[in-house]
């Protein structure tokens, strides 16, 4: 088996340690950005939806400033914002490249996407279950943990999968700009020295990746759906 994996990505197996290395940072990105970014969105998430018009917390001021925030971020192409935020970068991880310098943009690139995807999953509770909740007495703090967030979970893990998938995207794109990780490797070793073997096995283990995490998706989806 070895012989024939060797066979087709020759040069892969010439790079084994740098490649396994790639992998480990894409891994490295994904933790990092991907839990920070979750913590993040998931409150503005919640934030938009409760100070919207209609919400238990009405704000217009709050849910303005927030809402025009989100949609800046959200139309700046990743490439530019990459660029855009490196002096912040610089100041916050000590580099502009490398694992760590792409974790900050990642973040920056996320956030927004998954606040977006929180705010339409909650969006879809039911206004009944919500009244019933007030009635009760129950304070908006009880609202959003007892009722928004376990009754919008299905809607929440659907769009952390999509926002996931999508991280993974972005990582490989920071890799091209000297991010590390698997889309550095392809790029570095594959595109640039014209080794497409190299670039296959690249976006093998991404597509790999990918389909776990939309599968582990999927399961807790299918599991907590009513």
């Amino acid at each position: 088996m070895q012989e024939f994996l060797s066979s087709i990505f020759p040069n892969v197996f010439s790079k084994l340690p740098v490649f396994f290395e790639s992998i480990l940072e894409t891994f490295v990105m994904l933790g990092w950005s991907g839990s920070i970014s979750f913590a993040i969105g998931i409150i503005l998430g919640i934030i938009l939806t409760v100070t919207k018009k209609g919400g238990i917390i009405q704000n217009t001021a709050v849910f303005q400033i927030l809402d025009k925030i989100i949609n800046f971020f959200r139309s700046i192409p990743f490439i530019i914002l990459l660029a855009g935020v490196m002096p912040l970068t610089r100041l916050v991880s000590g580099t502009a490249i490398g694992v760590k310098g792409a974790i900050l943009p990642l973040v920056f690139g996320t956030v927004p996407f998954f606040a977006r995807q929180i705010e339409t999953a909650l969006a879809e509770m039911d206004s009944g279950l919500i009244e019933a909740a007030q009635s009760m007495g129950s304070g908006p703090l009880e609202i959003i943990f007892r009722v928004y967030l376990r009754e919008c979970i299905p809607g929440i893990v659907r769009g952390t999968t999509i926002t996931a998938i999508s991280l993974i995207g972005l990582t490989a794109m920071a890799g091209a700009v000297g991010g590390g990780g698997l889309g550095d490797f392809g790029i570095r070793f594959g595109y640039q020295r014209n080794q497409i073997d190299v670039t296959y096995a690249s976006v093998i283990v991404l597509v790999a990746l990918v389909s776990i995490i939309q599968m582990i998706g999927s399961t807790i989806v299918r599991k907590n759906s009513h």
